[in-house]
């Protein structure tokens, strides 16, 4: 995460972990986009996880976390607020 932060990238995961520790830590980046689905292969979900990173490119870029599963996508704008 700091690596990522430090250099500017998004990191793209299919560990909840980094979520968690964007949440643990308040933190304001770096961009997280979670993967949530059984098959990650490219012909499952690949076309899905495209899109949606072309449709939130620019909150990516502010920071965001962006979770994407198959028949969906959630966005969540940092730092995450506790509700």
């Amino acid at each position: 995460m700091r690596y990522a932060g430090t250099h500017g990238y998004v990191v793209l995961t299919h560990d909840l972990d980094f979520s968690a520790i964007l949440a643990a830590t308040g933190g304001g980046g770096p961009s997280v986009v979670q993967i949530r689905a059984e098959d990650v292969g490219i012909a499952a979900i690949g076309l899905h996880m495209v899109a949606a990173l072309r449709q939130m490119a620019a909150e990516l870029e502010a920071g965001a976390l962006l979770t994407i599963e198959p028949d969906r996508m959630r966005i969540r704008l940092l730092p995450l607020q506790r509700s």
